[in-house]
């Protein structure tokens, strides 16, 4: 006995994926919200980074044609990702995040992973610099969407349920932490305990996991005299305004420059060799002083519309690895951005975190540009899975 596409029994979804009878166009709000807010980084990075760059390298266009190649690299991935079906990625998964641990591992090698700015994170790739952690974080995201999605029924349970992927979890971010890379293992561990929470776990089990990693974030604080400092010069930055708090403190000085409006594009003092890495992880400071509270508060309406996009994408999602994967890549990209804003805005400890799409970095953004194009790819089923859902709930009420 054959069925028909219409006549399938409820549940047969498990063994066998229906193929979309159409598919549509992608989301095109979080297409342009993505390409409007990598343009701003563009402008901003040439802005920040120009007088440094002419200085430095006798070029003030250095950071931004790099900036400019990674996007045309991240773009190509984002089309290519987009036209991709993701259920790919649930296979592939496994396969991948054992190369993204065994990527983590050699940055560690001495003679093999390249060291700077006090942390070992980066791996030759010809003639450019990749950071491997930036992978693990999108590579730990699919794994933990396809485990959801393949154990949905058992993640209510600790041993059985939540425990592997928090050990999957523990291994990569301790090989992170070994870079000295605190910020990533946060980020991280917020995205992944969010994905599980918004999976079905018990919040009774990660509030008592979420105080454990609080205690080991603790430890590893008070058993280094870098981040201790960090944390004292978070509590109290006007103490040390010329030595410690020297960052933090000139990016309080450019948000209150700029004012309301700004000083003018191009026209910030602060990037004149007061603020430390305007054009990377301080950009929004600098955006806060040239385009004033207008433009720091329209990047931020701009996260939040990208958030809401993504949700929504994955909440339209026809099957479960999508929806998961879609809410984990939305999670990722505006925890980032936010800790991010609250770093500069002196909310929380300095951390070496990118501001998703805006800052200069390679990794980051071709990372989060790979994200975009599987959320792109998620939305062209958004219509399928509508289908999917009403044929669903026909069957229960027969």
């Amino acid at each position: 006995m054959s069925y028909k596409p219409s006549e399938t029994p409820a549940g047969s979804w498990r063994l066998s994926r229906p193929r979309p009878s159409k598919r549509v166009s992608m989301d095109h709000v979080l297409l342009m919200v993505t390409m409007v807010l990598a343009l701003i980084g563009l402008v901003m990075v040439f802005s920040a980074s120009a007088v440094m760059a002419g200085s430095r390298f006798h070029d003030p266009g250095y950071f931004l044609k790099r900036q400019v190649v990674w996007l045309m690299v991240g773009l190509l991935l984002m089309q290519g990702m987009s036209r991709i079906d993701y259920v790919w990625w649930k296979r592939l998964a496994i396969p991948f995040l054992g190369v993204t641990v065994l990527l983590l591992v050699l940055v560690l090698v001495p003679s093999i992973g390249v060291a700077a700015k006090g942390g070992r994170r980066w791996l030759h790739a010809g003639p450019v610099l990749v950071q491997p952690a930036e992978l693990a974080k999108l590579v730990l995201l699919m794994y933990v969407a396809a485990y959801l999605a393949k154990r949905e029924d058992t993640i209510t349970r600790f041993g059985r349920g939540l425990l592997p992927p928090m050990v999957v979890f523990g291994v990569v971010g301790g090989l992170v932490l070994l870079e000295r890379d605190l910020g990533t293992v946060v980020v991280m561990g917020v995205t992944v305990m969010g994905l599980l929470f918004l999976g079905g776990a018990r919040l009774s089990h990660l509030i008592w996991l979420g105080l454990a990693g609080l205690a080991v974030v603790t430890v590893l604080v008070l058993g280094s005299s870098f981040r201790l400092q960090r944390v004292m010069v978070f509590l109290a930055p006007w103490k040390d305004p010329t030595n410690a708090g020297f960052q933090i403190t000139q990016s309080f000085l450019a948000f209150g420059h700029g004012g309301l409006f700004g000083v003018g594009l191009g026209e910030g003092r602060q990037k004149l060799f007061f603020l430390p890495e305007a054009h990377t992880d301080f950009v929004l400071a600098l955006v806060g002083e040239e385009l004033g509270l207008v433009g720091t508060a329209s990047i931020i309406l701009l996260f939040a519309l990208f958030v809401v996009r993504g949700f929504h994408i994955a909440a339209r999602a026809r099957m479960p690895f999508g929806r998961y994967l879609g809410m984990g890549i939305t999670l990722l990209i505006g925890v980032q951005a936010l800790i991010n804003a609250s770093v500069v805005t002196g909310l929380v400890p300095t951390k070496g975190l990118t501001l998703p799409f805006v800052s200069y970095g390679g990794s980051s953004l071709v990372t989060c540009m790979t994200g975009v194009g599987i959320l792109l790819s998620i939305s062209r089923d958004r219509r399928n899975g509508l289908e999917e859902l009403g044929r669903k709930g026909r069957r229960e009420r027969r």
